[in-house]
């Protein structure tokens, strides 16, 4: 029977200053880059000094998000990726790649310092360190980044909601070219009030 790992109190921060590892490590899905995935890449240029290195979720990871046929092709995300974090710390070695499960690099890369998750993701991380520990490799920092800026009014981000969004507007588009005008908006309303209660629910 295999025994639980208790990870030491001093793994888990909440953020740490500027500057602080030489690399760090995070991974996700970065369809249509929004202010929430740049908050999160920001932070990890932020805090590293040398490298970041992000997994980007490829195909099997996919599969049970909604709409997940109008996710951004891999290759997009990963040059929006690669270029934004160049673009707020120029020196840094970035390293973008697909992963095919939730640890990719994570676990595999014994030169790592910290994993920078969100609040949503923090399980993840503190299962990277327990992957880690059963390979003999050197634990994380767990870096947790709040993605709820004060500009946001405390609504978060979601590419979920984003290609909702892009969903209507071909629903709307094809409704138009079929359908009498009352007809679409009445339609249109209906739409609204749906995609009003699953942000609810969401």
């Amino acid at each position: 029977m295999v025994q639980p790992i208790h990870l030491p109190e001093n793994v888990l921060e909440t953020r740490s200053g500027p500057n602080s590892y030489a690399a760090v490590v995070l991974g996700g899905t970065f369809d249509r880059l929004h202010d929430g995935h740049r908050h999160l890449l920001k932070a990890s240029a932020d805090l590293a000094t040398e490298r970041v290195v992000v997994g980007v979720c490829d195909e099997p990871m996919l599969v049970k998000k909604e709409l997940s046929e109008l996710i951004q092709p891999i290759e997009v995300q990963m040059s929006v990726v690669h270029d934004y974090i160049k673009s707020v710390k120029p020196a840094l070695l970035v390293q973008v790649e697909p992963i095919l499960d939730p640890y990719g690099p994570s676990i595999v890369d014994e030169n790592l310092d910290a994993i920078i998750v969100s609040k949503e993701t923090l399980a993840g991380g503190l299962s990277v360190n327990k992957r880690r520990a059963e390979r003999g490799l050197p634990l994380l920092k767990v870096e947790v980044v709040d993605l709820l800026s004060e500009e946001s009014g405390g609504e978060k981000l979601s590419s979920t909601a984003l290609r909702r969004m892009e969903a209507e507007k071909v629903i709307m588009h094809k409704h138009k070219m079929d359908i009498p005008a009352e007809a679409q908006w009445l339609d249109i309303q209906g739409q609204a009030r749906n995609l009003l209660e699953r942000e609810r629910i969401g």
